[in-house]
């Protein structure tokens, strides 16, 4: 028992526990220490560079194709799995449909001492001016062989305990070290499918942990020529902008909606990111973990299921999110039986890969890529009251959302419980409309009809019940557009 509540404190702290150090200005000649090397990348296959979309909301390629960032929380891929095992991973990921894997460059786990799994630490010395290239081959054949399967990287180049609050105080960062490796890990990976995610879990509460921040950033720009997207991943129940809200330091905000099952006070504010100005395309990279204990506490809450991770998913979408991040508790720590678990994982990794909630992920992405991606907004005025308005839209675990089409070409409605409610259909343009049932727990679509555009209209879901959610989709009929989940052209990670 004491070894558990040891792992309790430790995972709380992992997550939670931010710190203040002192800080100095970087010299502009620190950079050029480094030699890099590019062992391990030869032959890589090239995915498309990745930027913002012209309306600001949305993450597209450098042609413009739309890319929906369907992500995985992998923190410890680099360091705790070998490549076979990483291959496995990586392979059970493309055929489920995410996009993008996360994962920590220097993780926090097992620090100090600390080395992957061939007995490899990151750096010599604990000093990040020396990355130890043994380590790095490491994770540059893992991003390799993500690339290869057409799975982009989003790649923290270190967590928040090693920028702002290591053991006993051991912090390694200032900004003169991180601007120096920010430039050589940069520089490293300048040709690969990633994406650069700063922070790691901490806010940023002093001078010089922003001083930090900006250096590293800075170093990554000059390190791969602006070439990858930047983002920053926040402490829990915040988003990115709390702290870099006008910053042009990131690309786009990012938001840890925290481990809570209920939509009211967590997942509620993916709209006001969407909403802030100036407008950035904005992602939860961090909701409830699937088999985790609810808020920390299983005793009370229970831990995660399918249908608690499913619901943020379209809470997050359908709020105006351009993307969603999955994770399962045991596979973000990669944990088996041989290792300490860290707060109560219920299954080791390897099984959790097939936890159902990892299946499902995909049907959301699916669904919104068989429309029109660019022109969606979130607009929950679709919804009418129903009899209470703590009915519908609700709040809770039964909070209803909508999004539509700004030309009035189509519109969702998520029910996370099924039972009647009332609509709006005057967001739909066409004089007839075509409304389909979606199942979010198995992706298939189901025809209800065609009927008169008439202002209103009332819905009943299929089966109703608690645990049966279900989203309306409702089409202008003239537009004849294929069943819902049936993708629109090609996408990245779809012909794999």
């Amino acid at each position: 028992m004491q070894n558990y509540q040891r792992t309790t404190i430790f995972f709380l702290l992992f997550l939670c526990a931010p710190s203040i150090w002192a800080a100095e200005i970087p010299s502009e000649n620190a950079v050029a220490a480094i030699e890099v090397t590019n062992a391990g990348l030869t032959g890589m296959r090239a995915l498309p560079k990745l930027k913002v979309s012209d309306n600001r909301h949305f993450l597209v390629t450098e042609s413009g194709q739309p890319f929906f960032w369907l992500g995985d929380t992998a923190w410890e891929l680099f360091d705790r799995l070998t490549r076979e095992e990483a291959d496995q991973y990586l392979e059970n990921r493309v055929a489920k449909g995410f996009t993008v894997i996360q994962a920590v460059a220097i993780p926090s786990i097992e620090w100090p001492p600390f080395t992957n799994a061939y007995g490899e630490a990151p750096l010599h010395d604990d000093d990040p001016t020396k990355p130890n290239e043994k380590y790095f081959e490491t994770v540059d054949w893992m991003v390799h062989r993500a690339n290869a399967l057409g799975l982009y990287v989003g790649m923290l180049p270190t967590w928040g305990t090693r920028w702002f609050q290591g053991k006993e105080g051991g912090v390694i960062f200032t900004p003169e070290n991180a601007a120096v490796y920010g430039e050589w890990l940069g520089r490293r990976y300048r040709d690969c499918g990633v994406v650069w995610i700063l922070g790691g879990d901490r806010p940023i509460a002093t001078e010089r942990q922003r001083a930090i921040i900006d250096a590293m950033a800075a170093g990554l720009r000059r390190g791969d020529g602006g070439s990858h997207l930047i983002t920053f991943h926040p402490f829990g129940h915040h988003g990115s902008a709390d702290w870099l809200t006008d910053d042009a330091l990131i690309d786009f905000n990012m938001r840890q909606n925290g481990h809570n099952a209920e939509y009211t006070d967590n997942y509620d504010k993916t709209r006001l990111d969407y909403d802030r100005m100036p407008a950035k395309p904005v992602i939860d990279a961090e909701p409830i973990y699937e088999d985790i204990p609810i808020a920390f506490d299983g005793s009370k809450h229970g831990y995660a299921l399918a249908a608690d991770v499913r619901r943020p998913l379209y809470w997050d979408l359908f709020s105006g999110a351009c993307g969603h991040t999955y994770g399962n508790h045991a596979v973000w720590q990669m944990w088996a039986t041989n290792r300490q678990p860290i707060f109560f994982p219920i299954r080791t990794w390897k099984e959790a890969m097939d936890a159902p909630g990892a299946f499902e992920m995909q049907y959301g992405k699916r669904l919104l890529l068989s429309r029109p991606f660019l022109t969606r907004v979130p607009d929950d005025s679709i919804i009418l009251p129903y009899r209470d308005q703590t009915s519908v839209p609700g709040a809770g675990l039964y909070r209803f959302v909508a999004t539509r089409d700004s030309e009035g070409r189509y519109a969702m409605v998520y029910a996370p419980a099924g039972k009647t409610f009332p609509v709006r259909t005057d967001c739909i343009r066409g004089k007839t409309i075509k409304a389909w049932w979606f199942n979010p727990r198995d992706g298939k679509a189901s025809l209800i009809g065609e009927f008169p555009n008439s202002g209103r209209r009332e819905f009943t879901p299929p089966d109703v019940g608690e645990a049966l959610d279900w989203v309306l989709v409702l089409d202008d009929a003239a537009m004849n557009f294929p069943p819902p989940g049936t993708i629109i052209g090609t996408h990245i990670n779809e012909s794999f």
